[in-house]
């Protein structure tokens, strides 16, 4: 007597996610959709639009602004990420602690999660102020430069805000990540006489393969989006120093009142976003994700 095979195990009905998958359509697709048809239309934001064709597209991709934009937008997000994820990886880790001191610190280190980035951009641009800032008052010529009003200045100080703003988030997905390791993998290593250092390359830093997967998505995609905090603290400037591809489509649209190529670099980011997260799901295998750790 040959035994059926069981049942493959049916999951949620995809009716139960059918008010997302509405609320997603309205909110999200048709707003693209729109966006995408007034790339191609000549627009200054009060008249009526004027099918324009191609032409904004091969402006916009030959516009030398939007070209430094594009340069920018690619040094923010790669330094963005050689920065925030060792120190957030780093810090993550020592939060995972157990000790009260440690939980102390990490107090301390999520208190730019309770500010708004306008908020930051401003108390920022007070103390760099080369006039009435920190330097000045401390009396230390090096605090005391133009940091913002220099050129060759401004990127990095923007990169530094962004890193101090948004290193507590990602510290809190590693430290989580750590917390969930089995603390029987560290107890084996250290009767095989493992140290520190072994531990963390060796156990540590694989088992938070996932988590990494996830910060760097965001870090990555989310660079794409830096808006309110440059433009409170530079507003672009000093020239378009700190003009990244998000602000020009900004001062593109809301200054130059050119809807259409504003809406050509909307569409650019899109994509650049939308790609750059299918491509680390694909190479990092996101779609065959399991849990490999129980909880300690």
């Amino acid at each position: 007597m040959t035994v059926a095979p069981p049942a493959p195990a049916q999951g949620p009905s995809l009716w139960m996610a059918a008010p997302a998958l509405a609320l997603f359509g309205l909110f999200a697709v048709v707003p693209l959709g729109g966006v995408l048809v007034l790339s191609f239309m000549s627009w200054d934001g009060l008249g009526d639009p004027v099918w324009a064709g191609a032409d904004n597209w091969g402006r916009t991709l030959t516009d030398p602004v939007t070209l430094n934009a594009m340069r920018l937008t690619v040094i923010v997000t790669v330094v963005s990420w050689l920065f925030q994820a060792p120190v957030s990886l780093l810090l993550g880790v020592f939060m995972a602690g157990r000790q009260r001191y440690r939980a102390v610190l990490s107090v301390l280190y999520f208190l730019p999660l309770l500010f708004s980035a306008a908020a930051v951009a401003i108390a920022f641009r007070a103390l760099l102020d080369p006039n009435f800032g920190l330097g000045p008052a401390l009396g230390v010529p090096l605090l005391a430069q133009d940091w913002i009003g220099n050129p060759d200045l401004a990127l990095w100080v923007v990169l530094f805000v962004i890193g101090w703003c948004f290193v507590p988030f990602h510290s809190l997905l590693y430290q989580g990540g750590v917390r969930q390791i089995p603390a029987s993998l560290y107890e084996a290593a250290l009767l095989d006489g493992a140290g520190r250092v072994q531990q963390f390359f060796h156990i540590t830093l694989p088992q938070l393969k996932y988590t990494i997967i996830t910060s760097s998505t965001l870090m990555i995609v989310g660079s794409l989006t830096y808006f309110d905090l440059i433009f409170v603290l530079t507003g672009g400037g000093p020239g378009n120093a700190t003009r990244i591809l998000p602000l020009d489509m900004y001062l593109t649209g809301f200054r130059s009142y050119d809807m259409g190529r504003a809406s050509v670099i909307a569409v650019i980011l899109v994509v650049v976003g939308l790609g750059v997260s299918l491509a680390l799901n694909r190479l990092s295998g996101a779609n065959r994700m399991e849990s490999q750790m129980e909880g300690v």
